[in-house]
């Protein structure tokens, strides 16, 4: 089998190197080309080109590589073209990834087209599953509700398991002694601050997130914090810590995050896949988010859920407490975070949810990577 894969930024790359491995582990003599990261290099793949090229954001970003990113289309295109695979897969990242689909599709319509990662038209814009359906063939979802929206834009779909489930989780001794390593006592409430992973983000919540931390210590003085943070904005965390008379423990390494994750009795942080990493860690939390003004509004007139935390559409509970917008105050999630500290109950109805949000998500079947490799192979197979 000949493969073409692309991803554009390190998680998808992670979803491609599991996949490459899946796919040699079905098919030994698997022959692959296109562009990725470490994860996919270590299963043997020769990146055309860096795939930092790829991972920009934003408009003021976007902008000045505009030329360049459009010469990155059409040369992958070429190349996709000239490889002749049985399948393009692509995953995540949209902007490039589906030009490069249509590309292909004008070229080599005979070429099976595949995307890894859902476009989520259940949260808003649901006309992109629409035009995605113009130029992919197949998907391969990592939520389980997803398959039905796909199949009703045109696409076949898979629900192959997300990858959070094949994500190691710190033992019991691992979380002990990250308390001890970092002077934390082992009966005192120890507290992960999230406030995201870009610098905008960080920006936005930092403050937000810190105040209601402090508004929590005054009222259970014996707490400690811990801030996993990432290179990129670990400038912008640090500050943050001075503020406290026991200064929070700032962690970067995956090792820490990981220990400190297990060791953690609660979190605030914000929105994302980080709930489905406190979920698998059993860490009960509360979530807060927001954005520029404009974004906001735009947002709030598109979005077609009452909730946007995973945890909570998963499981099909409004177990989360999450406080997004103009409602994302240092007040009001402060007390949510006094409320599971001292309610039993809530605790348990969260975890339960937990649970069933791990278990629905794929945990203790298949690795993810194994399932979409087998469905990638069923849709080359049922093409042909």
């Amino acid at each position: 089998m000949r493969v073409f894969v692309i991803a554009g930024e390190p998680s998808g790359d992670l979803l491609g190197g599991a996949l490459l491995a899946g796919l040699r582990k079905l098919d030994p003599a698997l022959q692959i080309a296109g562009v990725g990261g470490p994860a996919m290099a270590a299963q043997g793949l020769e990146s055309r080109f860096p795939m930092s090229e790829l991972s920009v954001m934003g408009l003021a970003e976007v902008l000045p590589r505009y030329r360049a990113l459009q010469r990155r289309i059409a040369e992958t295109v070429r190349a996709v073209v000239d490889f002749a695979p049985d399948a393009l897969v692509t995953i995540d990242s949209p902007d490039f990834c589906l030009r490069v689909a249509r590309g292909v599709r004008a070229l080599a319509p005979g070429i099976r087209t595949v995307h890894y990662v859902a476009p989520s038209v259940w949260a808003w814009r649901p006309g992109r599953a629409e035009r995605m359906a113009e130029v992919i063939d197949h998907v391969l979802a990592i939520l389980p509700f997803e398959p039905p929206l796909m199949h009703e834009a045109g696409m076949s779909c898979d629900f192959v398991g997300h990858p959070v489930v094949a994500e190691p989780v710190a033992s019991a001794d691992e979380a002990a002694a990250f308390r001890t390593a970092n002077d934390i006592a082992p009966d005192a409430p120890l507290v992960l601050c999230l406030p995201g992973s870009r610098r905008g983000e960080v920006a936005r919540l930092g403050a937000r997130f810190d105040e209601a931390l402090m508004r929590l210590r005054d009222r259970v003085p014996e707490i400690r914090v811990v801030l996993p943070t990432v290179p990129g904005v670990a400038d912008l965390v640090g500050p943050m810590a001075k503020r406290w008379p026991t200064a929070p423990v700032v962690v970067e390494g995956a090792a820490d995050k990981r220990a400190a994750f297990a060791a953690a009795d609660l979190a605030l942080a914000a929105s994302g896949t980080v709930s489905l990493e406190l979920a698998a860690n059993g860490v009960p939390m509360v979530i807060g988010y927001d954005m520029a003004p404009l974004s906001r509004i735009l947002i709030g007139l598109m979005l077609r859920t009452d909730t946007v935390t995973l945890v909570n559409l998963v499981s099909e509970t409004r177990s989360v407490p999450e406080f997004l917008g103009r409602r994302c105050q240092p007040g009001p999630m402060a007390n949510a975070l006094i409320t599971l500290l001292d309610d039993e109950d809530a605790r348990s109805e969260q975890v339960a949810a937990m649970e069933l949000t791990m278990q629905r998500l794929g945990r203790g079947g298949e690795p993810p990577g194994l399932r979409a490799a087998r469905s990638v192979l069923a849709a080359v197979e049922c093409h042909a």
